[in-house]
């Protein structure tokens, strides 16, 4: 099992930027699949980006393709989404989640680990 510990979420301006990392602990973080997820009050948790063991492939939802980067270091064990030119539908929690599998994974069934969460709010 791994555990997942997200940081970096806060309130940004519409426009701006901010970088989420999640700290994992465990020998498999390395050999894991890894994914972001976002929440927003009233709706279902939906899938922002998933990133493969290796960091060689990459998948960003359409809501966010040419505005976050989903990235990785396995020498850290932390993956981190770069999200830049937030919009004020970005506001939500989002979640790391680690998979049980190496490649590229969408479904949140996929993912058997999950991060408490960080909120990230923009205001417009």
């Amino acid at each position: 099992q791994v555990q997942l510990v997200e940081s970096g979420g806060g309130l940004v301006q519409a426009g701006g930027s901010l970088r989420l990392s999640c700290a994992a602990s465990g020998r498999t973080f390395s050999s894991s699949a890894m994914g972001w997820f976002r929440q927003a009050p009233g709706k279902e948790r939906e899938f922002v980006a998933a990133i493969n063991w290796s960091g060689t492939s990459t998948y960003h939802a359409d809501s966010v393709k040419g505005r976050f980067t989903i990235s990785r270091d396995n020498a850290k064990n932390t993956v981190y989404l770069q999200m830049n030119s937030l919009k004020f539908e970005d506001t939500a929690v989002y979640y790391c989640a680690a998979s049980r599998v190496r490649g590229l994974v969408l479904s949140p069934a996929d993912f058997g680990s999950w991060g408490q969460g960080t909120q990230v709010t923009v205001s417009s």
